[in-house]
């Protein structure tokens, strides 16, 4: 669900948010770097500032949640809710014709993707596909060599993937229907998920 939510708000992000990706830094980092040659220092200042935003996200996520494995009790529910409040105020500010909103929507992809970074010895990323699609790779070649082959592993790779692109597919619809009134989906995904966590810890304690 965060990869599909992940994968909704990018597909936002380059239909509306100037053509550019806003749930992973790469492009934007080589934007960055281009910027220097020619482009304006508002433009420059911009995508320094989107980088930025993430950074805090993750920051935040990182004040909230304590060790690098996902663990029941932990203040998950909180920065959902905290996601879902960036998403939501990137929706007011978009709306309204504000640049401020691209970056409460990086700040909200960053923050998501440090929530859940480490799970059952597998490094996640629900915010891009690179790492997933890199480890996949060398799961299927070390199999092809003969090592064991960990479905489990890959089962949960693949749900990843299957969320982005449904995320971006349902995002592209939803956006040519709603413009930036979309996000409000994702919004209430990431608080439905909150109350879904909370109700489920309290049901394990």
């Amino acid at each position: 669900m965060l990869a599909l939510v992940a994968g909704y708000i990018n597909a936002i992000g380059l239909l509306g948010f100037e053509h550019q990706a806003i749930s992973h830094l790469s492009g934007t980092a080589t934007l960055l770097g281009t910027s220097a040659l020619g482009s304006s220092l508002q433009t420059t200042l911009h995508l320094a500032g989107i980088l930025l935003a993430f950074f805090t996200g993750a920051t935040f996520s990182g004040l909230l949640l304590h060790g690098s494995t996902l663990k029941l009790g932990r203040h998950y529910d909180t920065a959902l809710v905290m996601e879902a409040l960036l998403i939501f105020a990137a929706l007011l500010l978009l709306s309204n014709g504000s640049g401020y909103g691209h970056y409460a929507a990086s700040a909200a992809c960053g923050l998501q993707n440090a929530l859940a970074t480490t799970y059952s010895g597998a490094v996640i990323r629900t915010t891009h596909l690179t790492g997933i699609f890199t480890d996949m790779g060398l799961m299927f070649g070390a199999a092809l060599r003969g090592e064991a082959f960990d479905r489990r592993k890959a089962l949960l790779f693949s749900l990843i993937i299957i969320g982005f692109i449904l995320g971006g597919t349902i995002g592209a619809y939803v956006f040519d229907l709603l413009q930036f009134k979309a996000l409000a989906i994702p919004g209430c995904i990431c608080l439905i998920l909150a109350l879904a966590y909370r109700l489920y810890s309290e049901q394990r304690s």
